[in-house]
């Protein structure tokens, strides 16, 4: 941490990232918290950032129906997953991560007292666990998964991470490749299962009134095709643009929605399009105008999953560069076409379970132009594509209910 705190304190300054509830990432339980009784029973939840606050929600209302005598608090770790925290589940029940130090940590164990700790996906931090454990409380890491990118160094370090996964009661692994390399870094045989991907089991957002907006916008215009573009990362969106140049070559009306991941990177994706004479529309400037043969920048968070809905073909990005990809749970919820580049080791088994549904198309920067058009060119594919999606997803649902079971048992052991 020490050797780090360079860049950390770059990144406050350049980005304003972790400078919010810096307080209680030292360690200071915030004003807001409604504490629990000295004998009301606890859960506390950790979830990173948005990604995961959208997974386990469902998981924290049926533990809530599951365990109707426990207080259930939610920590995360970014300020966007804070904020979509404390929409879904009040902020009195939601609070920052502490930094893995002992003296932060230990305020919240000393308050909470909770009975089971629930870590979504793979948050191994040492002090954190080893105190939680400590204190008596059971842990659960739940949605596990171990991503093509972390495994060679897991591997590498798996004598170290055997000492600290011993205090993990149970994992709960999205697929049987992730359960056999928790296994293999050093969890207890005995405590793995597999149970499937919370994130499929996520409902589709009410669209917000920007949605119904757009689709007015368009209609009256009668532009089209849509070209939804979303979490689009550094290096894409050229890439990107240069496809959509060629596509209203053959669409002039054509338009596309873009929402780059970050929300430091607006400007310059702004800047990018004007740099590139392509007429575009900022989201958070946006009075109504016409969109026809142009960009519609969303320069504004958590609108994407529901303008997903509006597409003809939708691009996830983070994977048309070495990425990691994104998820495409979201417009496969909508029944739309889906295009991704072809670096998704993050959502490796996602990705691979649509492929062999031939539920989406895998194109890279040089193939991505003639995979769209083709797309465009064929709506009896285009819609077949989106319909064995939509059928995809609902044939994985019931992950949620299963997780619950699992900590609920565990919750009999105590």
């Amino acid at each position: 941490m020490l050797a780090s705190l360079p860049y950390w304190l770059f990144q406050m300054a350049r980005h304003g990232k972790y400078r919010k509830g810096f307080a209680e990432r030292l360690g200071r339980l915030p004003s807001r918290l409604q504490l629990p009784e000295q004998q009301e029973p606890v859960i506390w939840v950790h979830a990173v950032s948005v990604g995961e606050v959208l997974a386990v929600a469902g998981l924290v209302e049926e533990l809530r129906r599951r365990f109707p005598q426990h207080r259930i608090f939610v920590s995360t770790t970014t300020d966007t997953g804070q904020a979509l925290a404390r929409q879904r589940f009040g902020e009195a029940n939601v609070f920052y991560f502490p930094m893995d130090f002992a003296f932060a940590i230990r305020p919240y164990l000393r308050v909470l007292r909770p009975q089971l700790v629930v870590i979504a996906e793979t948050e191994f931090w040492p002090n954190f666990m080893r105190l939680a454990h400590n204190s008596g409380a059971r842990i659960a890491v739940v949605n596990a998964r171990i991503s093509d990118r972390s495994w060679p160094s897991y591997r590498r370090f798996r004598g170290l991470l055997r000492r600290l996964l011993v205090n993990v009661d149970l994992f709960l692994a999205q697929t049987p490749d992730d359960a056999a390399r928790l296994r293999d870094i050093g969890a207890n045989p005995e405590r793995v299962r597999v149970v499937g991907n919370l994130k499929f089991d996520i409902p589709a957002p009410a669209p917000p009134a920007i949605v119904e907006s757009v689709r007015k916008s368009i209609a009256a215009t009668d532009a089209g095709p849509v070209l939804v573009c979303g979490s689009t990362v550094e290096g894409e969106e050229p890439l990107l643009l240069k496809a959509f140049e060629n596509l209203l070559v053959q669409h002039p009306r054509a338009v596309m929605v873009l929402a780059p991941r970050h929300p430091e990177r607006f400007a310059g994706v702004a800047a990018l399009l004007g740099q590139m004479s392509i007429r575009f529309w900022r989201r958070s400037l946006w009075n109504g105008e016409p969109l026809t043969g142009g960009v519609f920048l969303v320069d504004t968070i958590g609108e994407l999953a529901a303008l997903y809905g509006l597409a003809d073909v939708a691009f996830v990005g983070g994977s048309l560069v070495p990425h990691g990809g994104h998820n495409i749970i979201e417009p496969a919820q909508h029944g739309v076409a889906i295009v991704v580049g072809n670096h998704t080791a993050n959502f490796r088994d996602i990705v691979s379970l649509f492929q062999s549904r031939d539920a989406l198309r895998v194109a890279g920067p040089a193939e991505l132009p003639l995979v769209l058009l083709e797309l465009l060119a064929n709506d009896t594919e285009r819609r077949a594509l989106g319909q064995r999606a939509a059928e995809t997803m609902r044939s994985q649902i019931g992950a949620t209910a299963r997780t619950a079971g699992e900590l609920q048992e565990l919750m009999a052991l105590s």
